[in-house]
């Protein structure tokens, strides 16, 4: 059920070629055609096997460019094996996505393709014991394909605008997907009205996955938006609303301190819970002590949060424990209090 290492190919092939190349390669592969005359094969070499003298085979990279209204056939050997497919077919209810299993290989089939049918196509081999099976992912075999479309640029979307949250130092993708590999892309802020530099350190574009900010900084936030050009066509994509959080890198790590550790009867007491760490973090704290039902008296700041309790009572005996939680998560620290009463004046001794 391996697929074990692959390498791709590309040739023009007759129908009669198609099916005589199928003998020899095994049956992994993908197979774009359109009526009955001519196929285009990108097949999958098996590892081991003499590659073909007839046709001129040309190695290729991982995406192909099949134009739009064309049928797409991808072969996937593995019984069985699943697919991964654009979101845009995930929700296909026009009946133009096949997906079969035979003996020895997996068909997906997809007719009268679409620019919005762009995007990566992934084969899983299934690794199964009795009837339990589950996605081998390292054994997965991709191919990204482009359905340029001669009316449409970007991939379609129905979102007028899209919000994106920029977090620090977490790459945040601007997915600008086109369907053609020849479209040219540049990046474009709404206002002030200018186009981003797109250095390849700061910002960099891949052509499958869209403009990428590697290191987010609060002035990459604002309106932004791709272009695409190509030929006498120039397209706007989707408008993105980048909004920057300072994200921090780690859950916060709170210290809690009680004024005093045995407190007397009718006096007050002071319970302060701080996060150390990262500025300008927003931290959430919550309680957990003795008397919360009958008492509530917080008070506190970005990084602090202290509880005080005015004219201490029985009832405020036991432990304190408060809680800090940021975007990365929450942790709990703890401190006990006890009550006790005032000490009694000691009497004079008697003089002699």
């Amino acid at each position: 059920m391996s697929f074990g290492q692959t390498s791709p190919w590309a040739t023009i092939l007759t129908n009669d070629s198609w099916t005589s190349l199928k003998k020899d390669i095994g049956e992994a592969g993908v197979k774009v055609s359109r009526g009955k005359a001519v196929s285009m094969c990108v097949s999958v070499q098996v590892v081991g096997h003499k590659v073909l003298n007839r046709g001129k085979f040309k190695k290729v990279g991982e995406t192909i460019s099949v134009p739009t209204g064309e049928t797409l056939e991808l072969r996937c050997r593995g019984n069985p094996v699943q697919w991964s497919v654009p979101s845009y077919l995930q929700e296909d209810d026009e009946g133009r996505l096949r997906i079969v299993q035979n003996e020895r290989y997996g068909v997906l089939t997809l007719v009268n393709s679409t620019g919005a049918d762009t995007g990566e196509y992934t084969c899983y081999p299934m690794y199964c014991e009795d009837t339990d099976c589950r996605k081998e992912y390292d054994k997965a075999v991709k191919v990204f394909v482009f359905f340029p479309d001669p009316q449409e640029l970007f991939v379609p979307s129905s979102d007028y605008y899209k919000v994106i949250q920029l977090r620090t130092n977490w790459p945040t993708v601007l997915p600008c997907q086109v369907t053609s590999p020849e479209a040219k892309v540049s990046l474009h802020r709404e206002f002030p009205p200018a186009e981003v530099a797109v250095d390849g350190s700061e910002i960099s574009f891949n052509v499958r996955t869209g403009f990428t900010i590697h290191r987010p900084r609060p002035y990459h936030a604002g309106a932004l938006y791709c272009v695409a050009s190509r030929g006498g066509l120039r397209h706007s994509s989707t408008k993105y609303m980048l909004i920057y959080v300072h994200y921090p890198t780690a859950a916060p790590s709170p210290v809690i301190q009680a004024s005093v550790s045995s407190v007397v009867r009718g006096e007050n007491l002071r319970v302060t819970c701080t996060v150390v760490g990262e500025q300008g973090v927003a931290v959430d704290f919550t309680w957990d002590y003795p008397g919360e039902q009958v008492r509530q008296n917080i008070s506190g700041r970005q990084s602090q949060s202290v509880l005080l309790v005015d004219e201490v009572r029985d009832v405020d005996q036991g432990t304190y424990t408060c809680t800090a939680q940021n975007l990365q998560g929450a942790k709990s620290v703890s401190t006990t209090v006890k009550v006790v009463n005032k000490a009694k004046p000691k009497k004079p001794e008697p003089r002699g």
